[in-house]
């Protein structure tokens, strides 16, 4: 169970890192399976893509597992709140980081978005959207599956930027911005914020809020980085207005907006 100290925190800075969140025996077998499905090997650098993969959600049991041990149920309660969160049944989607300096579409400043407008285009989720509600969307989650050191193509995490956020998407009311005008706001209006790494061992998870600003960059280590980043979606919406109690997600909004 998360104690009093790291919910402030992630309240105060849009994210807790939870070391040995999942065994590390989990994301080796789940390494195994997606290694097989890019036809690739870990001891062939000439068949990695390049600068990264990417893979949809697994429903393998072992993906499942990893994303629903207790640590982890006991951590969406207390940022969430008991029945508030859905399951997981599924883990994805996977980004995986090769070595190399070549960028990427993911390493730009960007909030993910979470639900589809009246507009959105059957697969691009640049046009889905976001409101002040984070609406279908209860955390960003960053399960890494591998070995991640500062070399190793760890996010890039901007502290304190959901508070930014949430102040940019209350004047939207529901429909609020799509992801792509909502990077081009966020990128500047956080910019002079301090820059954390998602940085730790296979079996570690980030719980961030769903406002948090982030991006990926390249890998300059030596071997591929598994990262899956799922959202946790909420049984219920989130409400910032009203009768309390709230959780750590929808105070963190509401301290933002005032």
């Amino acid at each position: 169970m998360l104690d009093d100290v790291q919910v402030a925190s992630f309240i105060d800075n849009g994210y807790v890192h939870i070391p040995d969140a999942f065994p590390r025996a989990l994301a080796e077998e789940c390494r195994a399976i997606v290694w097989r499905d890019l036809d690739a090997t870990p001891d062939d650098p000439s068949g990695w893509p390049v600068p990264a993969a990417f893979r949809p959600d697994y429903l393998d049991a072992p993906f499942v597992a990893a994303a629903s041990t207790p640590r982890l149920r006991a951590a969406y309660d207390a940022l969430v709140g008991p029945g508030r969160w859905a399951p997981r049944r599924s883990l994805g989607s996977f980004v995986i980081r090769f070595p190399g300096q070549d960028t990427a579409l993911l390493d730009g400043w960007h909030v993910d978005a979470s639900f589809p407008g009246p507009d959105s285009a059957p697969g691009d989720y640049l046009s889905w959207r976001v409101n002040v509600h984070s609406q279908g969307r209860a955390l960003l989650m960053l399960f890494l599956f591998s070995d991640t050191a500062e070399p190793d193509a760890p996010t890039r995490l901007r502290v304190g930027s959901h508070r930014q956020i949430a102040r940019l998407l209350e004047p939207e009311g529901e429909a609020g911005l799509d992801a792509r005008e909502l990077a081009t706001r966020a990128d500047p209006a956080t910019a002079g914020l301090p820059t954390a790494h998602a940085t730790g061992r296979a079996g570690d998870v980030y719980l961030c809020h769903p406002f948090l600003v982030h991006a990926g960059q390249p890998n300059r280590g030596n071997t591929p980085r598994f990262l899956a980043q799922p959202p946790l979606h909420p049984a219920q919406p989130l409400r910032i207005t009203g009768p309390g109690p709230f959780s750590a997600v929808e105070t963190a909004i509401r301290a933002a907006i005032g």
